[in-house]
């Protein structure tokens, strides 16, 4: 893969839905679809450049916002988009840049730099405002579910404490103190339960309960300072088997929760670990993290998520079987598809495989996209 600095990185942002099915992203020439599990270009529109597109499901709604490079992608204006007519639904307008959007199937949320707006989906009737501290990068989680339908947002400009406000009750359910330095990543799991924190400082990744807010579980990423680019969750009924991390540094982190459980319930009480700072007992078994050195070109934005997780009903399989297997995807900024196997066996040893690896701008669609 060629390594291409950030400033001529050519996708501007990307995505995957909310099952993980599908991801888009957008590039200074327009956007595109993709199938997750073969790779297939489904649909493109060129029309300039796109900052968001973010996708409802398999479905043909999209929420879009532009670049700014002609008047008609304007980055104050939101558009609800109909891939299948080609045509815009909605259009929302704001005094100020949108930096990120977020949906599930009866929530739209649009994050401006102090002010975050939560909208009826249907309807895009507003529900409620939350001011916010300067929020210059966008940075917000979304959960999915509407079980534990939660948005995230910093709630500090000189450390990592973190709001958590419930969208469908539409009032704030706590905030959680989570490092010493800003916020630079934030993600739920799939069902709202958990929350994990990178800093800027990008050497402690930490999980919260969401329903206590208590700190639940701590990983050292490294031990310099590396910029996180995207946390993602194993997909999982209640607590997550693995929490996956990109950086800076183009390593990818895997971190195992549901490994620690056993050394974790032998550690002091949740209460006390809930309070202790940075600290050496903060911080699990480095046995609980396993390292793809290189998996993707350094100092390229990466946004990595784990689409699938196997797991052996026989444990007591030979040393050399798989007893855990994940499937991660990567998005490259500079115009990549990579995806990975990682198979743990019984003796908790990693091998990490590329299984496939596209080019994302120079797809062909097969079923004839629309281009204007």
């Amino acid at each position: 893969m060629a390594t291409t600095s950030s400033a001529s990185n050519p996708v501007l942002c990307a995505s995957f839905n909310q099952d993980y099915s599908c991801f888009v992203i957008g590039t200074k020439d327009g956007f595109r679809i993709f199938d997750s599990n073969s790779g297939r270009l489904l649909y493109e529109r060129v029309i300039g450049a796109f900052v968001i597109v973010e996708m409802l499901f398999s479905s043909s709604f999209l929420a879009i916002v532009g670049a700014g490079e002609q008047a008609s992608l304007s980055p104050r204006r939101l558009c609800l988009f109909d891939t299948k007519t080609g045509t815009a639904m909605r259009e929302l307008n704001f005094l100020t840049s949108i930096l990120a959007v977020r949906v599930n199937r009866k929530r739209l949320v649009v994050v401006l730099q102090e002010k975050t707006f939560i909208y009826d989906i249907n309807s895009t009737v507003i529900l409620d405002t939350i001011d916010t501290v300067p929020n210059l990068k966008g940075l917000c989680a979304f959960s999915p579910s509407l079980d534990g339908c939660f948005l995230a947002l910093p709630a500090s400009t000189t450390k990592g404490s973190v709001l958590v406000y419930n969208v469908m009750d539409l009032h704030s359910h706590c905030e959680i103190d989570a490092h010493r330095s800003p916020l630079a990543a934030i993600v739920f799991s799939s069902d709202g339960m958990y929350i994990a924190t990178a800093s800027e400082q990008g050497t402690i990744i930490r999980v919260h309960s969401v329903s206590e807010a208590a700190k639940s579980y701590s990983f050292r990423r490294g031990t310099y300072p590396s910029t996180v680019f995207s946390l993602s969750f194993g997909p999982s009924i209640g607590l997550p088997d693995i929490l996956l991390a990109t950086s800076f540094s183009g390593s990818v982190h895997a971190f195992f929760l549901g490994l620690a459980i056993d050394q974790r319930s032998k550690r002091s009480s949740t209460f006390l670990g809930s309070i202790i700072p940075d600290s050496v007992g903060d911080v699990l078994d480095a046995t609980h993290h396993h390292v793809l050195h290189n998996g993707v070109a350094p100092g390229v934005k990466s946004y990595a998520v784990i689409r699938k997780v196997d797991k052996a009903a026989d444990t007591s399989a030979s040393e050399s079987n798989a007893i855990y297997r994940a499937t991660v995807s990567i998005i490259t900024y500079n115009g990549y598809f990579l995806e990975y196997i990682l198979n743990i066996n019984n003796r908790n040893e990693p091998s990490w495989t590329l299984d496939r690896e596209f080019n994302l701008l120079t797809a062909i669609s097969e079923s004839g996209s629309s281009s204007s």
